[in-house]
């Protein structure tokens, strides 16, 4: 489940995106230059093999460490997307290219956002869309909406198996949950149950009402952070704290949690992007970065805790902080808001971001990583101790390492 929104104002589009996935379903942040390609190149993507395009563009992805397609993303030519799960009455296909899939084949594609959904909806209709798209239960699929973006407008384009929507965002603020949005397409193609289980009713007005309001990147970066009311997440029994865009597990039937977020400011001539390359934005620290200039983040996160990788030791951080954030979110929360203040008004380069990111977390991990009450009701609590058992996180004696 995700959320993803857009501010297209004059001279720039905000885009802000929430990703939110199987709690140790690690994503990683991926570069790839511009390449070219012989004429009987082929391409593998997550499932099925396809022709390749004579060029590709650079591009940086937050990706799925399982998969080739990825969540969101940017390219070189200020190009911008994020894609939700969407469910509908049209039949899911066994196979074919997944919402992530055509994610990244369109940022590789498309030197524009209109580009870009002419790229999806052809690529949709020659290989269609399908295949699992799930890390604990890769049977779990379903079908794709996305908001892409470029400096001068925005398009939400929404899918129903072979078929699809559009709708141009020229002014304001637009956003999109885990149901169909655009009037008469959504009439027609919701599944009324999945889309009410995914609680995209009640966090598709609140990220449209707050990114109506949001006056820059640094407001885009508080709606991801967003737990409804107050600093705690709301927890269901059915489906975990699914009812604000700063997800976080725990339901006995579903559940999901936010575990990568991006923010890009777009104008002519000039793109910037903020990512967390960690879970839960609510523990992270939004850092810059380039598409044009890859970093050396070490070795790539899997499923399993690898404290040499940056999204497992962050996962120290966040479940623990998570237990009793009323209580320890403040011992870094104001530090983290004051450095951000900072970086959006003068950024650093990313590497040195990255550097200083590394040290505040070492830091704020030393003050949270303790005994503290787990506030969280049961069920929740049984989450994830299934999670960090399954993830090697835990030790016998004092529970997450």
């Amino acid at each position: 489940m995700c959320d993803t929104m857009v501010v297209v104002e004059p001279t720039r589009v905000l885009f802000a995106k929430n990703s939110d996935r199987d709690p140790n379903e690690a994503q990683l942040l991926e570069w790839h230059p511009a390449r070219s390609y012989p004429a009987s190149a082929t391409v593998r993507c997550t499932w099925i093999e396809i022709p390749q395009a004579p060029e590709t563009h650079a591009v940086l992805l937050s990706r799925p460490f399982w998969m080739w397609g990825a969540e969101m993303g940017a390219n070189e030519y200020g190009v911008v997307i994020g894609n939700e799960a969407v469910f509908t009455d049209q039949p899911y296909a066994e196979t074919g290219l997944t919402g992530m899939d055509l994610l990244r084949l369109a940022l590789e594609r498309a030197a524009s956002a209109a580009e870009a959904v002419a790229v999806i909806t052809n690529l949709l209709a020659q290989h269609g869309q399908g295949g699992g798209c799930g890390y604990e239960d890769r049977a779990f699929t379903y079908h794709n909406s996305y908001l892409i973006a470029d400096p001068h407008e925005a398009f939400v384009l929404e899918t129903a198996g072979e078929l699809w929507d559009s709708e141009r965002v020229s002014a304001g603020a637009r956003s999109i949950s885990n149901g169909l949005t655009i009037s008469g397409f959504a009439d027609r193609h919701s599944d009324f149950l999945k889309t009410r289980v995914s609680e995209c009713r009640a966090r598709q007005p609140l990220t449209q009402e707050r990114a109506s309001r949001a006056a820059g990147p640094g407001d885009l970066m508080a709606i991801l952070r967003d737990h409804g009311d107050g600093i705690e997440p709301v927890y269901s029994v059915l489906n975990g704290a699914m009812g604000a865009p700063c997800m976080h597990g725990g339901g006995l039937a579903t559940g999901s949690q936010t575990t990568a977020s991006w923010v890009a400011e777009l104008s002519p001539g000039s793109a910037r992007h903020w990512v967390t390359a960690t879970a839960a934005p609510c523990t992270s620290l939004f850092k810059p970065v380039r598409v044009d200039e890859p970093l050396d983040l070490g070795p790539d996160p899997a499923g399993i805790f690898d404290s040499r990788t940056l999204w497992w030791r962050h996962e120290r951080l966040h479940r623990h902080a998570v237990r009793h954030p009323a209580g320890l979110y403040p011992l870094f929360a104001v530090e983290r808001d004051e450095v951000e203040r900072q970086w959006l008004a003068d950024p650093p380069h990313p590497k040195e971001a990255f550097d200083e990111g590394d040290r505040l977390l070492n830091k704020w991990s030393g003050s949270v990583v303790r005994h503290t009450p787990d506030t969280r009701p049961w069920y929740v609590r049984r989450y994830w101790r299934i999670r960090d058992e399954q993830a090697g996180l835990v030790s016998s004696r004092s529970g997450v390492v």
